[in-house]
């Protein structure tokens, strides 16, 4: 249902869709042409019923499950396929297989089927629990999630030295660069704000393992000084990188959905390993439901986000990385007794059906935006590897949500 009311004094328009209901387009340019009219006429009252069931359906825990798992057994299948890259598979330790593992631990966690753990550890022995190559690159500390939680369930030392020995050698060599775009070895800090998934929730873990403050310290310090940089208190979104700062796209500020999508699951990834009564909880935490508040007022009618948050109407094309990581945020909060219910639920809802659409017959998610730093292009027969592992962490919470 779509409901206006003028307000003939301030010529007042408010709009509310409900979310079981989508707008098909040619209504809304229908709605667009009545809203002109409403203006030169003084008081009118339109309401406009449209009725589909595709957003409205309600979540059954057995379908998300076997729904994570078609998924996650096409990404194995298909794991050394080229992807963004064109002519060569992703390295087994880079980002985006990073992302891929944060997912996919998640999934062995509930799957009733030991082989993914399986998968997992055996990427890490062939590597030898390695970081990627960069020392102090945020996105080649991301696989260091994967040994963390594999840490976590085998106890095996080995699976987190290599990262612990790193982590101690950055704090004791810290960079000296600064936060500007394109400075030297500016990316030495987390200047850009997919950082915060990738290593943020590394040094959080070490934490939480070892019990020694030392890395909390300094992640909050460095994570402190990226959201002085680049978060925009007003729209409580957080902007990709300087370059960005002051730019415009249709008369819009210019947020990306993945790298908010990236920071918002970063978040909740973070706080489950803080103390809930520590300062460093409440801070995250703060930053946490600012976002999630936003958030749900930006989704779209059909349910996923914009690819420029603020800008539906410029990127109308549906982009499922970015919009999983906020239907895993959301749920992670109304489960976790941080989010109400009543107010996220339904965001939830339509995210999840929106996403699940998006699943080809044989199991690959499509619409997942390519490698980039900005709002671009996605195509519903081109995925990557962290658009499954975003589905699989969005799932992981999903099912929780509806199976209590």
């Amino acid at each position: 249902m779509v409901y206006f009311e003028i307000s003939g004094g301030n010529y007042l328009v408010t709009e509310k869709l409900y979310y079981n209901c989508i707008v098909d387009r040619s209504v809304l340019k229908t709605i667009n042409i009545l809203k002109m009219n409403i203006l030169k006429s003084a008081v009118v009252v339109s309401t406009i019923l449209l009725c589909t069931t595709t957003f409205g359906q309600s979540i059954k825990p057995e379908e998300v499950k076997k729904n994570m798992k078609r998924v996650a057994d096409w990404q194995i299948e298909h794991f050394d396929e080229p992807y963004s890259l064109g002519n060569k598979p992703h390295h087994p330790l880079d980002w985006t297989n990073g992302a891929l593992y944060v997912g996919m631990v998640k999934w062995a966690e509930m799957a009733d089927d030991y082989t993914y753990f399986e998968w997992l550890k055996n990427i890490g022995e062939e590597q030898e629990w390695k970081l990627w190559k960069r020392k102090y690159h945020a996105d080649d500390h991301t696989v260091g999630q994967m040994y963390c939680e594999l840490y976590k369930k085998y106890g095996d030392k080995k699976m987190i030295e290599p990262t612990q020995r790193q982590f101690d050698f950055i704090m004791y060599h810290p960079s000296q660069s600064e936060l500007n775009w394109r400075t030297p070895f500016h990316q030495d800090r987390w200047n850009w704000c997919d950082a915060l998934f990738m290593s943020p929730p590394v040094w959080a873990k070490l934490y939480n393992i070892t019990g020694d403050k030392k890395y909390l310290d300094f992640m909050i310090s460095e994570y402190k000084a990226t959201t002085d940089f680049l978060f925009d208190k007003k729209e409580n979104l957080y902007y990709r990188d300087e370059s960005y700062i002051g730019k415009l796209d249709n008369g819009t500020k210019i947020f990306w959905s993945r790298g908010n999508g990236w920071v918002f699951a970063g978040l909740a990834n973070i706080l489950p390993e803080l103390d809930p009564k520590s300062k460093e909880y409440k801070y995250f935490l703060g930053i946490y439901k600012k976002m999630a508040k936003k958030l749900i007022d930006i989704q779209t009618p059909e349910g996923h986000w914009a690819m420029s948050l603020l800008g539906q109407e410029y990127y109308p094309t549906p982009e499922t990385s970015g919009s999983l990581f906020y239907v895993f945020g959301l749920s992670w909060g109304i489960n976790n007794g941080i989010l109400d219910y009543e107010t996220y639920e339904p965001a939830v809802r339509k995210g999840w059906n929106a996403m699940v659409s998006y699943i080809t017959e044989e199991g690959m998610l499509g619409y997942v935006q390519p490698i980039g730093a900005g709002p671009g292009k996605a195509w519903p027969d081109k995925t990557e590897v962290y658009g499954t592992g975003a589905f699989l962490s969005a799932g992981s919470e999903v099912y929780k949500l509806y199976i209590n």
